[in-house]
Formats: C-alpha cells, sequence, structure tokens
C-alpha cells in the first residue's frame, strides 16, 4: 500500500505538471502570440474552460501528501514554506488575472492583468521545478525529521536548473497547444514561438535530466525514464521543425511526465534526502500513515478517481477543436 500511493502521488504530480503546463505556457505567451487585444482574447479562450479544473490535481497531490505521507507533508511543507507561499500568490494572481483582465474596457487595466498573469505563470512552473527537485538534491534535515536549514539550501544549482527547465518546456507545450487552437496571425507567432523555444527547452531538459542522475547517483547509465525524456524531448524538436503539432503535442507532453517520473522515481523509496546525513532521509516507510487509512483512502480513490478522470477526459474531447472565428 505504501508503494502504491507513492505511484499515486507521483501520478497526481505528474497530471498537474502535463495539463497545467500548457495552461502555464499559455499564459505566459498570450501577450506574444496575441499581439493586440482580439488575438489575446482568442488566446486566452483556449484555455478558459479547463484552467481551473486542471488546478484540482495540484490540490489532491498536496492533499494525497498530506494523508499518505503525513511525514513528508510536514517536513516537505515547513522546509518549503517560502516557496509554498510564493506558488500560492503565484496561483492565485494568475486566477485572477484569468477572471479579472475583461472585466474592465481600460488598456492600462488589461495591461496589469495581462503583466501580472504573464508572471505568474512563469513563476509557477519554476517553483514546482525547485520543490521537487529539492526532495531529490536534498535539505538539511536532522534526526527527528526537521529541517534546521535557511532559504539558500532551498536553492542549489540543481534545482535552479530544473525549475528554469520546466519552464522552458511548459513555455514550448503551451506553444505547440496554441500552434493546434487558433487561425491567422496568432498561429503563425505560436508556430514561430516554437521554433525559438524548441532547442532552449530541448538543451535545459538534457541538463536537468542528466544532473537528475547525478545528484540521486544511480550508476553511470540511464534508466528507462530518463532516455524516455531525453528522446521524447529529442522527438518534440523534430516534430516542431516538421510542423507536426499534434504529435509535437504528444512529445512535449511525455517530456514533463517523464521530468516529473524521474524526480520521484529516482528518489524512491526516499522521499526527502538529508544533507546532513543519509539516516536522516525521510522514506515512504518512516513517514506513511497506518495501514488502516491507507486501506481507506484506496478505497475511496478506487470509487471516485474514475469519475472525475471520464469527466475531465469528457471535457477535453469535447474541447479538442480549433477555435472557431466568429
Amino acid at each position: 500500500m505504501v508503494t502504491f500511493w507513492f505511484i499515486a502521488i507521483t501520478v497526481l504530480w505528474t497530471g498537474f505538471m502535463l495539463l497545467e503546463g500548457f495552461d502555464f505556457g499559455v499564459g505566459a505567451l498570450h501577450g506574444i502570440v496575441g499581439r493586440d487585444e482580439v488575438g489575446q482574447r482568442e488566446v486566452m479562450h483556449t484555455i478558459a474552460p479547463v484552467w481551473d479544473g486542471n488546478e484540482v490535481w495540484l490540490v489532491v497531490a498536496i492533499a494525497g501528501m498530506f494523508a499518505a505521507f503525513p511525514g513528508w507533508y510536514a517536513t516537505g511543507i515547513s522546509a518549503l514554506y517560502p516557496l509554498v507561499v510564493l506558488l500560492l500568490i503565484a496561483l492565485i494572481l494568475r486566477g485572477v488575472g484569468i477572471e479579472f483582465r475583461n472585466r474592465r474596457d481600460s488598456a492600462r487595466w488589461r495591461r496589469g492583468w495581462s503583466t501580472a498573469l504573464i508572471l505568474s505563470s512563469l513563476l509557477a512552473p519554476l517553483l514546482v521545478g525547485i520543490m521537487l527537485a529539492d526532495f531529490a538534491h536534498g535539505l538539511p534535515i536532522d534526526a527527528n525529521q526537521e529541517f534546521v536549514g535557511n532559504f539558500g539550501d532551498l536553492l542549489p544549482g540543481y534545482s535552479v536548473v530544473t525549475g528554469i527547465a520546466f519552464v522552458a518546456i511548459t513555455l514550448l507545450h503551451g506553444a505547440v497547444f496554441l500552434s493546434l487552437k487558433v487561425h491567422g496571425e496568432p498561429h503563425e507567432r505560436a508556430m514561430l514561438a516554437t521554433r525559438v523555444l524548441a532547442p532552449v527547452a530541448v538543451a535545459l531538459v538534457f541538463a536537468m535530466v542528466i544532473w537528475t542522475h547525478v545528484v540521486i547517483g544511480h550508476g553511470a547509465l540511464l534508466n528507462l525514464i530518463e532516455l524516455i525524456a531525453l528522446v521524447a524531448a529529442l522527438g518534440a524538436l523534430f516534430l516542431v521543425l516538421r510542423g507536426a503539432w499534434g504529435w509535437a503535442f504528444v512529445a512535449t507532453a511525455t517530456t514533463i511526465a517523464s521530468m516529473v517520473v524521474t524526480i520521484l522515481g529516482d528518489l524512491y523509496p526516499n522521499v526527502i534526502i538529508s544533507t546532513l546525513n543519509p539516516a536522516n532521509n525521510l522514506t515512504v516507510h518512516n513517514t506513511s500513515s497506518g495501514p488502516y487509512s491507507l486501506k481507506v483512502m484506496t478505497i475511496v480513490v478506487a470509487i471516485f478517481l474514475p469519475v472525475v478522470l471520464a469527466y475531465q477526459a469528457w471535457t477535453y474531447y469535447v474541447l479538442r477543436r480549433r477555435l472557431t472565428q466568429a
């Protein structure tokens, strides 16, 4: 049951970054892809029906950590508290920016909320990447499972590069998504953005995956998930250059998913590495809830998760086509 719930939480974090990834990318790029107000409205309409539903994956991922691995949640959230607060601010500003930017006709009002939307859409994936990478890189955790470091310990080079890699791949993911969804000049600019972003994103993904392998220390050869991330990133570059937008979207989605699974999968059975002493590492075993709690949670998930997945799949099926122009 402990391993099942670690896999479940990995799937939830993966689902969040996979679905919110193109939302972040669209939010960050809306001012570039849609130069005028008409274009920006068209760009933002591509995610208007789904962005808030996609955030549910983050809520469930954190709730799952709290319920299944309370030790992981308590130590991790406490240690990363400054970054968590910044992430919450970014997500709030992004949501308010999406909903409020068109509430008034004032150009200044729209520019202000567009700026907030762009900055928050860049900051959110950066922070998520840093926080996930911090678990793998390690934090100063003592024998009582308490964080005893400072803010500087949250920003090692590996974690910062990982955060930037997540920003780059979400930008590319969003640009590819827009290439599938919008028309006219926004479509042309979205295609141009993919070709500019793809080489940078692929280079950063390679750096992140290889550095993760080195940090975790699993030998000389890359494992299957790491190889999938690298192949998917290269495939995304190739498909973008060919203009195969549907398959390029599959490739960027696979890359994002593989990046998350690389970090958490390589970390298992640990959930947070201690930089003070390996004996202080937090693992799935010394941070988990009791067997009864995990059993009840599993039953609840088995009943309700298929319903949620079916509803979200139906939503994307209904909204699968390119936006029509009025």
